[in-house]
């Protein structure tokens, strides 16, 4: 599980990075992403999993799985960005590694527009 300094937890950041974010649609979720302005600071992650997804169990289940994928990108590197990914109901019946795939594309892409010149 992503460590505090990881996690958006602030209802003002989470509404700024909805807002103010490059956004990159999939099958399961839409991933919002602020990048900063210096790459080497801290990646900051936020889960939005509404009822709309299932009851209680299901949107834990979700969110869990999306906390061990950042995890593993957290682990590889990733840093700069304030990410909020908001799961579609459709994110209930896929598998990890439907939402492994789908995540990790949203974020590569994130990873591109830092390389694009301004």
């Amino acid at each position: 599980m992503p460590a505090k300094t990881h996690l958006v937890t602030r209802g003002d950041d989470y509404r700024y990075i909805v807002r103010k974010g490059n956004r990159v649609g999939g099958a399961n979720s839409i991933t919002h992403a602020v990048l900063h302005v210096e790459r080497d600071q801290p990646a900051r992650f936020g889960f939005i999993v509404s009822k709309a997804v299932g009851n209680a169990v299901t949107r834990n289940r979700v969110r869990r799985r999306l906390k061990s994928i950042v995890d593993r990108r957290l682990a590889g590197g990733f840093t700069g960005a304030d990410v909020v990914f908001r799961m579609l109901p459709r994110s209930a019946e896929a598998s990890f590694q439907e939402l492994e795939d789908e995540t990790s594309r949203a974020l590569d892409r994130v990873e591109r527009l830092r390389a694009e010149p301004r």
